[in-house]
C-alpha cells in the first residue's frame, strides 16, 4: 500500500478543499471547505456556473446590494459548493458560518440554522452537514445551543488544550485543531525548523487527543492545515485527519510506512490532569498562550478578509 492507503488503515482521511476533482481522485471520507477555499474556487471557469445559480436563487428577494443581497448569495454559494461535494463523498462536509460572527452566540446560532435549512430544502440531511465556527468563548457557546438542537459543529480556529476542552465540555462533533499554523508561530519566534514528534503543532493535537480519550470524550480530533507529510504521518491515529490535495497526491506517491502513533488505550494511561474551562478560566488560559491568542485572531481577520474578497465578486456579478 502507498502511505495514504496506509494512512487510511489508521484514521479517517478528509480533503481540505472546495476543489471537486480533487476531491474524486483521493476518495475521502469526508470534506472540509473554508471562506478562502471557496473564494479560491469561484475564481475558477469551472465553478462559474454554481456562482450564477446563487445569484439566480436570489434574484426574487426584492433584497438589493447592501441590504443583505450579497450575503445571502455567499451562503446559496456555500451550499450549493456543499451539496456538490456531498455528490462525491460518503460522509459529511463542513460549511463555515462567516468569521465576522465569531464573538455573537446568537447571530451564529441563526446563521447555523439558516445553513442547515437551506440544505434541508435541497433534500441533505442535517446529519451530513458539519458547521463549522470559530473556537472563541462566544462561538463555543453557539455550538453548544446547535448540538442540542441536533445541529453538529466543527470547531475551527483551535489552538490550545483550553480550546479543545471548552468545546469537548459544550458536546462538538469535532475540533479542528490547525497544527501547520502553530508550526508558523514557533518557526516565526524562534527560527527553529521543527521536525517529526518535536513539531509543536503536532505536540499540540498529541495532548488534545490524550486528553480527550484519557476522559472518555466524544467529540473528534480532526488535524487539520499541514505544512508537511511528517505532521501528517506523526498523527497517524488521530480521529480525522484533514488534508490538502496536494498532501494528499505526496502521500499517494509515497511508498514510505505509515505506523500508528496515537490511540486511546495508550492515551488512557497517560498522566493528564483536568482543565477547569469556566468563562473566566478560558479567558485567562488563552490569554496566557501567546500563539493560541495571536494565530485565532489572525485565522478569523484571515476568513473575513476573504469572504469580503468573495463579496465583492459578487456584487460585481449582480450589478453587471
Amino acid at each position: 500500500m502507498n502511505s495514504l492507503e496506509q494512512l487510511k488503515t489508521h484514521t479517517k482521511v478528509v480533503a481540505d478543499t472546495g476543489d471537486f476533482e480533487s476531491i474524486r481522485e483521493f476518495s475521502p471520507l469526508d470534506a472540509t471547505t473554508n471562506p478562502t477555499l471557496i473564494y479560491k474556487a469561484v475564481q475558477q471557469e469551472k465553478y462559474e456556473h454554481l456562482l450564477d445559480l446563487a445569484i439566480a436563487e436570489n434574484e426574487k428577494s426584492g433584497l438589493q446590494v447592501g441590504q443583505g443581497l450579497v450575503d445571502n448569495i455567499i451562503d446559496s454559494l456555500l451550499v450549493l459548493f456543499g451539496c456538490e461535494i456531498l455528490k462525491i463523498i460518503p460522509g459529511r462536509v463542513s460549511t463555515e458560518v462567516a468569521a465576522n460572527l465569531s464573538f455573537d452566540t446568537e447571530a451564529t446560532v441563526a446563521k447555523a440554522r439558516k445553513i442547515i435549512s437551506m440544505y434541508e430544502k435541497k433534500g441533505i440531511p442535517r446529519e451530513r452537514i458539519l458547521i463549522k465556527i470559530a473556537s472563541t468563548w462566544e462561538g463555543i457557546q453557539a455550538g453548544k445551543i446547535l448540538e442540542k438542537e441536533g445541529i453538529h459543529v466543527n470547531m475551527t480556529l483551535l489552538f490550545s488544550l483550553a480550546q479543545a476542552v471548552a468545546c469537548a465540555e459544550a458536546g462538538a462533533t469535532l475540533i479542528s485543531p490547525f497544527v501547520g499554523r502553530i508550526l508558523d508561530w514557533y518557526k516565526g519566534k524562534t527560527g527553529h525548523d521543527y521536525k517529526g514528534a518535536e513539531d509543536p503543532g503536532v505536540q499540540s493535537v498529541t495532548m488534545i487527543y490524550n486528553y480527550y480519550k484519557k476522559f472518555g470524550y466524544k467529540t473528534e480530533v480532526m488535524g487539520a492545515s499541514f505544512r508537511n507529510l511528517s505532521e501528517i504521518t506523526e498523527l497517524a491515529g488521530c480521529d480525522l485527519l484533514t488534508i490538502s490535495p496536494n498532501l494528499l497526491a505526496d502521500l499517494a506517491k509515497s511508498e514510505a510506512p505509515v505506523l500508528r502513533k496515537l490511540s486511546a488505550s495508550a492515551a488512557a494511561h497517560e498522566s493528564i490532569q483536568r482543565l477547569d474551562v469556566s468563562e473566566k478560566s478560558f479567558r485567562w488560559h488563552l490569554n496566557e498562550d501567546a500563539m493560541a491568542t495571536e494565530k485565532l485572531a489572525e485565522g478569523i481577520r484571515a476568513f473575513n478578509a476573504d469572504t469580503t474578497k468573495l463579496a465583492k465578486i459578487i456584487e460585481k456579478e449582480v450589478l453587471a
